[in-house]
């Protein structure tokens, strides 16, 4: 099996292409530190972008949503959907408006989606998805109850092709700009969780868990 994509007309990235990655390991990397994913397709010949829960297995994106929402019938009616994930790293502070820009990381896949009706097969997919998201956390609450399951709506989007687009370091400025007595550089970004708060309602004596507590902080 390939450790790239192959870079087709649906794939190709065409605005600086040598921040360009076609390889597997950074697309999969890109969505799988996300928590959410702006899905796109195509509802009566008009654009429609929408945020979803998602979770990763494989080549195999499964997205969340309530078994009645109109996202997840008209994604189960098409034959093709977008995923874009991007990660804002820093703004870049250049000596020109023109190449003021920013650090980022993003990935876009395109891919089949289908409902997802048995059982087990969603079952499996809320425990990925909620892993993704509460790492260690599904093997601590109560089993889901058969009416919640019903309830949730899941799409399996098997990634057909996938491009990722990476900026990094510095400005780069024209050469008679560096002269230019103007700071430039850049600003990082950081998007991090902070410090957990309790529910007032607690049974007496329970404490955070070892799951919970390792993602106070976490950056992602």
């Amino acid at each position: 099996m390939s450790n790239e994509y192959e870079v087709s007309k649906r794939n190709r990235v065409r605005q600086i292409k040598e921040l360009a990655k076609y390889d597997k390991e950074t697309v999969h990397a890109i969505l799988d530190s996300a928590l959410l994913a702006s899905v796109g397709f195509v509802q009566d010949g008009q654009p429609v972008v929408v945020p979803m829960l998602f979770g990763r297995d494989g080549e195999t994106v499964y997205l969340h949503g309530a078994r009645k929402a109109r996202i997840i019938r008209l994604l189960a009616e098409t034959q093709t959907a977008c995923l874009n994930i991007t990660h804002v790293d820093a703004l870049v502070y250049a000596r020109s408006a023109f190449n003021s820009s920013m650090n980022y990381r993003s990935a876009t896949v395109y891919g089949t989606p289908r409902l997802i009706e048995d059982h087990d097969e969603k079952l499996a997919a809320l425990r990925i998805i909620s892993e993704s998201t509460m790492p260690g956390r599904w093997d601590e609450v109560r089993d889901s109850h058969i009416n919640e399951i019903k309830m949730t709506g899941v799409i399996g989007l098997t990634i057909d092709t996938a491009s990722a687009k990476v900026s990094s370091g510095m400005p780069d400025d024209e050469d008679e700009d560096y002269d230019i007595p103007i700071w430039a550089g850049i600003l990082p970004l950081k998007s991090a969780f902070t410090e957990i708060e309790s529910d007032q309602r607690l049974v007496e004596g329970v404490a955070p868990s070892a799951a919970v507590l390792a993602m106070q902080h976490k950056v992602l």
